[in-house]
C-alpha cells in the first residue's frame, strides 16, 4: 500500500476499483472500537450504484499515488447502521470534541491517518486553519502560488488519545466508563466548565459519557440553572443516579432549586436511606450551617481501641477524602467528643477512644447563619465543624471549603478545591468501628 499516512480528506471521493475496473467511490471510514488510544480502520465505505458497500481492509490491496484505491474484491455488505459504528467523515469531521488535554471544545477539520504494519489507524485530529484549507482543496494551490503564507498557516494537531468525541457516535458500542472515558481524566471544574459552554443537548451528550461519579464530581461545579437543565434532559432516573453520588450538602442545595414535584420523582428513584437523608437536609435554608451541612463524615464508637480504629479507617479511606477528625457517638448520636487523625496515630494501639478523644468540642446549631459558621471555623482554625442539636445529637458537618463557598461570590468559589466524599450507605455501615 503506497498510502502510509496522511488525512483522510485526501482519500475521501476517490474512485476505488478492482481489477483497473471503477466500482465507485470512497465514502467514509469505520471504526468498530473508537475507545482505543489510537483506533484501527476496520475498512472502507465505497459509494456504489448500488448503494454504500462495506470493503474490509484486507480488502484494499494499494493506494495509487494519484490517490486511487485498489480492491481485490467488489464490496457487497451493505454498510453497517450509523448506530453500530463510528464513521470518521459523517461522525465526526466538522463536529465538536473536547481537547481534554487543552481543556477546550474544538472543531475537526480534519483526521490524520497512519500505517502500522499492515494496519491503519487514527492518529490525530486537525483542528488548525491548515485541516480547513485542505478540505477546501486549497492545499496545492498555496503550495504553488503563495508557499510563504502556506507555510506560515499554524498546524494545529491533537493526538487521538486525548480527543473525546461530545456525542455518542455509536451508542451501540460505546460505553465509556470511568476508566476509559478520556473527560474523566479532566478535573471536575475544567470539566463543569466545557458542559456549561456546551448547548443544552451537547452538554447533555457529555453527560451521557461520563460514569456517574464523574458526573456528580462535573454537577458540583456547575451554576443552577445548567445542573436544572441537564436533569431535565438527561432523564429522572440517570439525574437521581447522579445526584446520588453527589456530597450530601450539594445535593441537598441542587433538589432546594427544584420545584416539589420535581424533587419527589428524583427522590423516588433513589435509595431509601439517601431519599430520607436528603429531604432532611433541604429543609433547612441554604444560609445555615443546616443547609451547608454534609451528613458524609466519619464516626466512632468510645469503647473501640485505637489499634482497630486504624484497622477500618483504612478500609474506608478511598470512599472519602475528608477523614481528618473522627467523631465520637454514642449509640443514640449524641456528640460525645473528637479526635484528629494525628492523636489516633501517636496513641497506644490498646487505648480506647473514649480515653483519647477531646470533649471540648466547638459546635454549630443547624439554624446557625453561615457567616457566623464560617467565622466559627476561622476563629477556631478549624477543617470542619460538627452542626448538633439542641439536646447534642449530630446531625453533619460543615467542611473549611463550604463555608468559605457561602461567603464568596459563586462564580469564585465553585473554582476552589472541595472535598469530596462517595456517598455509602446507611450510618451503620459508614464505620462501624
Amino acid at each position: 500500500m503506497a498510502f502510509t499516512e496522511g488525512f483522510i480528506s485526501e482519500l475521501v471521493g476517490r474512485k476505488a476499483t478492482v481489477n483497473d475496473i471503477p466500482v465507485g467511490k470512497v465514502s467514509d471510514f469505520l471504526v468498530n472500537d473508537p475507545d482505543g488510544k489510537f483506533p484501527l480502520i476496520d475498512g472502507l465505505i465505497i459509494k456504489t450504484v448500488q448503494g454504500l458497500r462495506f470493503a474490509p481492509m484486507d480488502t484494499v490491496a494499494d493506494v495509487d499515488r494519484d490517490g486511487t484505491v485498489a480492491l481485490t474484491l467488489t464490496p457487497k455488505e451493505p454498510a453497517p447502521p450509523d448506530q453500530d459504528a463510528l464513521f470518521l467523515i459523517a461522525d465526526l469531521l466538522d463536529k465538536q470534541i473536547v481537547d481534554v488535554d487543552g481543556r477546550k471544545v474544538v472543531r475537526i477539520n480534519d483526521i490524520e491517518v497512519a500505517r502500522a504494519g499492515d494496519r491503519m489507524h487514527v492518529v490525530a485530529a486537525d483542528v488548525g486553519v491548515a485541516g480547513l484549507m485542505r478540505r477546501l482543496g486549497l492545499k496545492s494551490f498555496g503550495k504553488r502560488f503563495a508557499p510563504g503564507i502556506y507555510r506560515s498557516v499554524p498546524r494545529s494537531m491533537i493526538a487521538w488519545d486525548s480527543v473525546a468525541p461530545i456525542r455518542d457516535a455509536n451508542p451501540t458500542q460505546v460505553r465509556l466508563s470511568v476508566k476509559e472515558s478520556k473527560l474523566a481524566r479532566m478535573h471536575p471544574s475544567e470539566l463543569a466548565g466545557i458542559i456549561g459552554d456546551l448547548s443544552a443537548p451537547e452538554a447533555a451528550a457529555v453527560v451521557r459519557q461520563l460514569d456517574d461519579e464523574t458526573a456528580a464530581d462535573a454537577f458540583e461545579h456547575l451554576d443552577a440553572d445548567t445542573q436544572k437543565t441537564l436533569i431535565d434532559d438527561i432523564g429522572t432516573e440517570r439525574a437521581a443516579d447522579i445526584i446520588e453520588e453527589m456530597d450530601s450538602d450539594d445535593a441537598a442545595d441542587l433538589l432546594a432549586e427544584l420545584d416539589e414535584e420535581r424533587q419527589r420523582e428524583l427522590l423516588a428513584e433513589m435509595s431509601e436511606y439517601t431519599a430520607s437523608e436528603l429531604r432532611e437536609l433541604v429543609k433547612y435554608p441554604e444560609d445555615t450551617a443546616g443547609g451547608l451541612m454534609t451528613t458524609d463524615y466519619t464516626w466512632i464508637y468510645p469503647h473501640r481501641t485505637a489499634e482497630a480504629t486504624i484497622r477500618k479507617i483504612r478500609e474506608i479511606a478511598p470512599t472519602s477524602e475528608f477523614i481528618y477528625y473522627l467523631f465520637v457517638v454514642d449509640r443514640e448520636d449524641t456528640l460525645l467528643g473528637v479526635l484528629s487523625l494525628r492523636t489516633l496515630l501517636l496513641a497506644d494501639p490498646s487505648a480506647t477512644i473514649h480515653d483519647i478523644m477531646d470533649t471540648d468540642i466547638i459546635t454549630v446549631h443547624p439554624d446557625m447563619e453561615a457567616d457566623d459558621v464560617a467565622a466559627t471555623i476561622a476563629r477556631y482554625d478549624l477543617m470542619a465543624v460538627p452542626v448538633i442539636t439542641n439536646d447534642g445529637k449530630m446531625l453533619g458537618i460543615v467542611t473549611v471549603d463550604d463555608a468559605i463557598d457561602a461567603i464568596m461570590p459563586e462564580d469564585l468559589a465553585r473554582k476552589i478545591p472541595h472535598f469530596t466524599a462517595r456517598r455509602r450507605g446507611p450510618k451503620t455501615e459508614i464505620a462501624g468501628v
